[in-house]
């Protein structure tokens, strides 16, 4: 039970705190003061109080969409474990249920993007469905890496059967996967080099342009989602990265959150020192996630037959 509320805990309260903190690393390295860490508490709290103004063009699918987004991350949020191997709502093929609810939620974020009848936010949604048919791949073959060992399509088997402290230098096939979901974890939160979430130039504007015209309480569900989103897929690669006890506790909650806020330092900085790719150059990206995850299953299957 402390477990279940511990991680319940982890979903509702931290997931803002972590793109306030993507900002501070990004201020801090320009010699900038920067927004303060709660900064996308207030927004979204101040985003709750406003009203919105709502076409007469769309349907019932431009809500939707925003409500759909953020319930299918937290739903994804409870199946994902955070501090230990088990999840609220652990159980076995958790790892196929949980690709497709970001899936879902995607697709719903997009068809309330189509909804305004608007080619901006049509152009957006296309760049989105594409970039996403290049990520799933690299997504499922990371995850096969990890389920392999286990035997089981199980976020708490896959785990724990994950080895110890020298897992890269004996399972190499680790490492790419590792390389894989953070290929994809940028890609899903609309990061650098893949997208600019502060970026206001039409022509390559991806996330941003599809959730122009909502406001308010809408625009609100999106960026929780997309808090909540950053910490789902992140704490995928925390668990691949760093030896977070099965049993988890005290320590593995320390070592889950000291991954987890480091890993979002690492993705300020990398925002810092690298610029975004030109759109052309998005595939070529998101395909070597996939080459690193084929190459990586391909290893683990060769190492399971031994």
């Amino acid at each position: 039970m402390r477990d279940i509320l511990i991680h319940l805990a982890l979903l509702v309260v931290l997931p803002p705190f972590l793109p306030g903190l993507i900002q501070k690393t990004k201020s801090w390295f320009a010699g900038r003061q920067g927004p303060p860490l709660l900064q996308p508490y207030r927004d979204i709290w101040k985003l709750l109080r406003k009203g919105a103004v709502v076409s007469r063009t769309t349907t019932w699918l431009f809500r939707a969409g925003p409500v759909v987004g953020l319930a299918t991350v937290m739903c994804a949020g409870l199946i994902v474990p955070f501090h230990c191997a088990k999840a609220p709502l652990g159980f076995e093929g958790d790892v196929i249920v949980f690709a497709y609810l970001l899936g879902l939620g995607r697709f719903f974020t997009m068809l309330a993007a189509l909804d305004t009848g608007s080619s901006f936010e049509g152009m957006g949604s296309s760049r989105e469905a594409a970039f996403s048919a290049l990520a799933e791949p690299a997504l499922f073959l990371a995850l096969a890496i990890i389920c392999i060992p286990a035997g089981s399509a199980s976020f708490q088997d896959a785990w724990s059967m994950l080895p110890g402290a020298m897992r890269f230098a004996v399972h190499p096939e680790i490492l790419a996967a590792a390389i894989a979901v953070f290929i994809v974890l940028l890609t899903e939160n609309s990061r650098v080099p893949v997208d600019d979430p502060n970026t206001h130039l039409e022509l390559t504007m991806v996330h941003e342009v599809m959730v122009l015209d909502h406001g308010g309480p809408d625009l609100a569900f999106i960026e929780a989602g997309s808090a909540v989103k950053f910490l789902v897929i992140s704490s995928l690669l925390t668990h691949i990265l760093l030896p977070i006890p099965p049993e988890g506790g005290w320590v593995g909650l320390a070592i889950f959150l000291g991954g987890t806020l480091g890993l979002t330092i690492a993705v300020g900085l990398l925002e810092s020192l690298i610029a975004r790719l030109r759109m052309v150059r998005v595939p070529q990206f998101l395909v070597a996630a996939s080459v690193f995850g084929a190459v990586g299953l391909l290893v683990a299957l060769v190492g399971g037959a031994r």
